[in-house]
């Protein structure tokens, strides 16, 4: 439960520091995912590990996951509320963690597809266009965003030593990231607090709170996993409007309902099919 906090952290930091123009995604990106790098090499160093940046096929798709979730993270948080972000984010997380425990052979009953389309439902009414719905290119790029952590997440259920590897994935994400500093704006228009709260999101929030969440991964199976993430958006939604002030309308809490209660309709009795 612990890893969950800074899950739901990393929106509230992430619309703090590209609110008006105090930074841009391209170098948000490149910040937090070098400032974690950095943290976990340290970590590394004080046990005397080294920094595992080469690896397998499987670890460049969790690096690469872990890229295009950091990425599509930023860009949709040029335009989207903490609150809404984090729905939308963690709604595709189910979806995607569903869709590939289909592929994996898993098999749903009838109360889990009702579960799907009321998830689905409720996600496609938030972004449907109208006065209060989030800009669609920024809900797509948090989708695909949440797409990519699903993939991340259940990459991280194999046994091993959970900080080595969520060190390698940081580098290699890292590693991946920089060509974005092509089309970001000038070092010298960026304001210090964007660059602190990178940091801060890159060093804390995202590097010690993967570790926890792989630490914690490998006895959870995709079921318990998508299931606990159920309580992201709601820390988010909730610290968004009590923390930062942002309003909270009618179609995000109504929405939001209908994917929570939706997907934990289809975790759940998934869970109990497979028992």
């Amino acid at each position: 439960m612990a890893a969950l906090f800074p899950l739901a952290a990393n929106s509230l930091l992430a619309r703090l520091a590209l609110h008006e123009g105090h930074g841009d995604a391209a170098g948000y990106t490149v910040i937090r995912l070098l400032s974690g790098t950095a943290m976990l090499w340290l970590l590394l160093r004080l046990r005397g590990v080294r920094l595992p940046i080469a690896g397998g096929r499987r670890d460049w798709l969790a690096g690469a996951a872990l890229f295009i979730y950091a990425a599509g993270f930023s860009y949709a948080y040029l335009a989207l509320h903490a609150g809404m972000g984090a729905l939308i984010l963690f709604g595709a997380v189910q979806v995607g963690m569903i869709a590939i425990g289909r592929l994996e052979g898993e098999r749903m009953s009838a109360p889990a597809w009702l579960g799907w389309l009321m998830a689905s439902a409720g996600l496609a009414w938030l972004v449907w266009p109208g006065l209060d719905a989030p800009p669609l290119w920024a809900a797509v790029l948090m989708a695909l965003a949440g797409l990519a952590w699903a993939g991340y997440s259940l990459l991280g259920r194999r046994p091993g030593n959970p900080l080595r590897a969520t060190a390698g994935n940081f580098a290699r994400a890292t590693l991946l990231a920089f060509p974005l500093l092509l089309f970001g704006m000038p070092w010298d228009q960026w304001q210090p607090e964007a660059v602190a709260l990178a940091a801060l999101s890159g060093a804390i929030t995202s590097a010690l709170g993967y570790v926890l969440w792989y630490h914690a991964l490998p006895g959870l199976g995709a079921s318990r996993a998508a299931t606990l993430q159920l309580a992201v958006p709601v820390i988010a939604a909730v610290a968004s409007v009590w923390w930062l002030y942002e309003p909270l309308t009618m179609r995000l809490w109504l929405a939001g309902s209908a994917i929570l209660c939706g997907v934990a309709l289809t975790v759940l009795s998934r869970t109990r099919s497979g028992r």
